[in-house]
């Protein structure tokens, strides 16, 4: 690698959002540089999405048989139709159609967020979402979605759902969309796409520059260093704007639904470089991950209760009906993970028991659900014939860097799209299944945003940006960087977890507290690692959520206070 990289546009993160828009801004003419820290640019959250994405109006997808319908009822009535009439006719009723699909959506989003979500940014994912979905993932992408024996897209439910409306193949959703979007991105010639490519931090002139007037300036994001974590270099990037990507930050809690990168990197970064950072006590822990002493715990897609599955307890039981009337099982998440965490205390287990085999036949289970199937399996757990041990575990941040309804953040030239941002659509909970759509909408935004600034001079000269100087000259001992981790995960897990008290969020901000002024000094005075950059990374996000969730005494959605 160079020392210095120059590009119009740096996508920190490549799931679906960030994937999503680098392919716009490409498309455009912009040169794009997309990181990533894995090895494998696969491994993102996008990947592990199983249920499916969330179609506002799947009819806005099919061809409209509207038109025949009218036509033949008319006939049979005998009153002549002009083909005139016909296409008015069955373009208002499509439109009529379209129109409450899109208002149903938005209200479930709502109603799922708690009455905590930006009215704007709901409105905008539920008229977008469709048009996203159709050019993107089906026309620009390919993505294999699952269809009915007619040739049209399968739609099912899932939790807090008032109807089928999410587009879906098996149970591997995301893992085809990361496929699809991964391919775009290696054909496209205006892309550059580096993995084992860690951000160490956000280049801001006020913190970075040599000219030191420039701390008078608005805040302004000019790139980022990257560390190659194969060779040990760091890079500076200019960039003539740069979107976080990053996704979110699960694993800085003992149990969850993530992968190993989910730890914060684009939240802390943004922070230190002073980006106003909103809604993080919104923690949503999914209600239904596989439970055994020997396995990780992978995720259970709602879309098994959508099926018909039902949570019950050791002696099968089924429960939720005392803790949602309206819904049952297929309750908001903060509403099924609570009666859950409440039945395992009443019950003195650890866990309860997603029962799939007396509700759903074998043969149905095996051909909608093959990935849980098998995963099941290798832990001598087959769901065709006996009910599957279910725990919740950290899943989604709700809050994240604010952004507005174009992905901007509150520095310029620095965006957020997907989980790293606070765009105001999920509010206290997410909707099951919409946040693939809203880094899908966000993407487009973004990069259309960006192309529309028409500017690639970032007003810096790369001299005036210093190369990156290591502060240390020893290597991280591995022991050591993996036990503050664990410290963070238990903390967070035992204080900042499910539900919270002020005595509990109090321990957990001293000894958070404690850990980051350490780990700080740990920084310092090491080499750069992956490792030891996440670790910095997951306890400022660490602070960043448990101070948001004892400022805020007032429990809502998937923010819950005992006290």
């Amino acid at each position: 690698m160079d020392n210095l990289l120059t590009t119009d546009v740096l996508v920190i993160g490549c799931g679906i959002a960030g994937g999503v828009a680098a392919l716009e801004a490409a498309d455009a003419g912009l040169s794009v540089v997309v990181v990533t820290r894995a090895a494998d640019p696969a491994e993102s959250n996008t990947r592990y999405a199983q249920g499916g994405i969330m179609c506002p109006d799947p009819g806005g997808l099919r061809p409209s048989h509207t038109v025949v319908e009218n036509e033949h009822a008319a006939t049979a009535a005998g009153v002549p139709v002009t083909d005139s009439d016909t296409r008015a006719s069955g373009a208002d009723q499509q439109a009529i159609e379209d129109q409450r699909a899109i208002e149903a959506a938005a209200r479930d989003i709502r109603d799922a967020g708690h009455g905590h979500c930006l009215s704007a940014a709901v409105d905008l994912l539920a008229a977008e979402g469709t048009a996203a979905v159709q050019r993107v993932l089906l026309d620009r992408l390919q993505v294999p979605f699952d269809r009915e024996t007619d040739g049209s897209l399968s739609l099912v439910r899932e939790a807090a759902h008032a109807e089928p409306r999410i587009l879906h193949a098996a149970d591997a959703t995301g893992e085809a969309i990361q496929a699809a979007l991964l391919q775009a991105l290696r054909d496209h010639s205006r892309i550059e796409l580096r993995t084992d490519c860690t951000a160490v931090d956000l280049l801001t002139p006020a913190h970075h520059s040599r000219t030191r007037t420039a701390v008078y300036q608005q805040p302004s994001c000019v790139g980022a260093y990257l560390l190659d974590t194969r060779s040990g270099e760091v890079v500076r990037c200019l960039a003539g704007a740069t979107i976080l990507a990053t996704g979110g930050l699960g694993r800085l809690f003992l149990r969850t639904t993530n992968p190993a990168g989910a730890r914060g990197d684009g939240i802390a970064m943004a922070h230190r470089a002073g980006a106003r950072v909103i809604n993080s006590e919104y923690i949503q822990f999914h209600p239904t991950t596989f439970h055994h002493s020997h396995a990780v715990n992978f995720l259970i897609s709602e879309a098994v209760r959508g099926a018909g599955a039902r949570l019950v307890d050791a002696q099968g039981r089924p429960f939720m009906w005392k803790y949602s009337p309206k819904w049952g099982d297929l309750a908001p998440r903060d509403v099924v993970a609570r009666g859950i965490h409440q039945q395992m205390l009443l019950t003195g287990s650890d866990n309860v028991y997603l029962d799939a085999a007396s509700m759903i036949d074998a043969d149905t289970i095996m051909r909608t659900f093959p990935t849980i199937y098998q995963e099941c399996l290798r832990y001598g757990v087959d769901m065709t014939r006996e009910p599957i041990p279910v725990v919740p575990a950290a899943h989604y941040a709700c809050g994240g860097v604010w952004a507005d309804l174009n992905g901007r953040t509150t520095i310029e030239r620095l965006y957020a799209v997907g989980e790293v941002s606070c765009t105001g659509v999920h509010g206290a909970n997410r909707l099951a299944s919409s946040s693939l759509l809203e880094g899908a909408v966000w993407g487009v935004r973004a990069a259309r945003d960006i192309i529309a600034m028409n500017s690639r001079d970032t007003g810096i000269a790369a001299d005036d940006i210093p190369p990156w100087q290591n502060l240390g000259t020893e290597a991280p001992d591995p022991a050591l960087v993996h036990q503050d981790m664990v410290s963070i995960q238990h903390i967070m897990w035992n204080y900042v977890g499910l539900v919270r008290t002020a005595r509990r969020l109090d321990r957990a901000l001293s000894e958070l507290r404690h850990l980051e002024t350490e780990i700080e000094r740990f920084y310092r005075s090491a080499t750069l690692t992956d490792e030891l950059i996440g670790l910095r990374n997951a306890v400022r996000s660490a602070v960043i959520v448990a101070t948001a969730a004892w400022e805020n005494r007032t429990s809502l959605g998937s923010h819950y206070r005992a006290d």
